[in-house]
């Protein structure tokens, strides 16, 4: 008998694999709801708000026009008077950029950083459509594999995090810049953008400043539970994005202070490229047990420090 596979044992694979993913999304919808609802009602609405008054277009002037919204600029040139239009904007846009790269899905966490990002981008879009905003996606790994446009609704918040958790990444590796130079062309009116990714790639410095320009970007940044290994023997470590494997003595003093040197490095360098492109960070550790707080604590700890700065104009 020829080998193969067989279609109806994959059928029922995948529908296993979707009925567990939609059950996944319905315990975040409950959790993230509550946590909106009892936590992060205030927050949202306080840290991000509408610029109120904001620019549309420009249009050729006609009578009874005010006088004072002549753009003489585009007179000049065109030699007949025109007007700036503006329309009343206190609507938001809520962008999230996801990193599908393969390191986004191992760990020796509770959850995956797919898993924890999903469950931030729930409680965040949620606070956002509450605030009557528009959310949309941004999925990516070495390009933009999926775009979402944002759309108001908890119906449309469900797709989104249904997507953060199901979406296969066209590659094992991830480049940031890709999605922010898309991000750019497509946004073309200020946006709130969440960066939420686990930073471990390098060469996006300057396309998150230029986005950084235009939009107000937050990076929220994952981080494994194996960035503080246990202190247990021999284990045996798979890269996710390149496949190589290698054997890691825990009990080594030397590889321990080693490796936490290099941990301290990439924190470090991340950190200084945030701040040069004038970006706020938001650090969310993947618990490796049940923790309620894992998810809330960090994002509250980012509402009350915008609220004492004062929200990002």
């Amino acid at each position: 008998m020829a080998g193969g596979t067989n279609p109806m044992t994959e059928d029922r694979d995948r529908g296993a694999e979707l009925s567990e993913i939609l059950h996944e999304v319905r315990l975040i919808e409950v959790q993230s709801s509550r946590l909106v609802t009892e936590m992060m009602a205030g927050g949202y609405s306080s840290v991000f708000r509408g610029s109120g008054i904001e620019f549309d277009e420009v249009r050729e002037y006609v009578e009874g026009d005010d006088p004072r919204t002549v753009d003489w600029n585009v007179t000049a040139r065109v030699g007949r008077p025109y007007v700036k239009k503006f329309v009343d904007e206190r609507e938001l846009r809520v962008l999230f950029l996801l990193d599908l790269s393969a390191s986004m899905s191992g760990g020796f966490g509770l959850w995956s950083a797919r898993q924890m990002a999903a469950r931030v981008c729930a409680c965040l879009a949620l606070s956002a459509v509450e605030n009557n905003d528009r959310v949309g996606l941004i999925a990516f790994s070495r390009k933009v594999d999926k775009y979402v446009p944002p759309r108001k609704g908890a119906g449309h918040v469900l797709r989104i995090v249904r997507d953060c958790l199901a979406l296969p990444g066209a590659s094992a590796r991830t480049e940031l810049a890709p999605a922010l130079e898309f991000t750019a062309r497509v946004a073309l009116r200020r946006a709130v953008v969440f960066v939420m990714s686990d930073f471990l790639v390098s060469g996006w410095e300057e396309a998150l400043a230029l986005c950084a320009r235009r939009h107000d970007v937050i990076a929220v940044r994952l981080l494994p539970a194996e960035l503080a290994p246990p202190e247990t023997g021999l284990v045996r470590l798979r890269d996710p994005e390149s496949g190589r494997e290698t054997v890691v003595d825990w009990r080594s003093a030397r590889v321990r202070a080693t490796y936490g040197e290099r941990v301290a490095r990439w924190r470090t360098r991340t950190e200084i490229g945030l701040r040069r492109a004038e970006v706020d960070l938001i650090d969310v550790p993947l618990p490796r047990e049940p923790n309620k707080d894992a998810v809330a604590r960090p994002i509250l700890r980012f509402f009350r420090m915008r609220e004492l700065r004062g929200a990002k104009r």
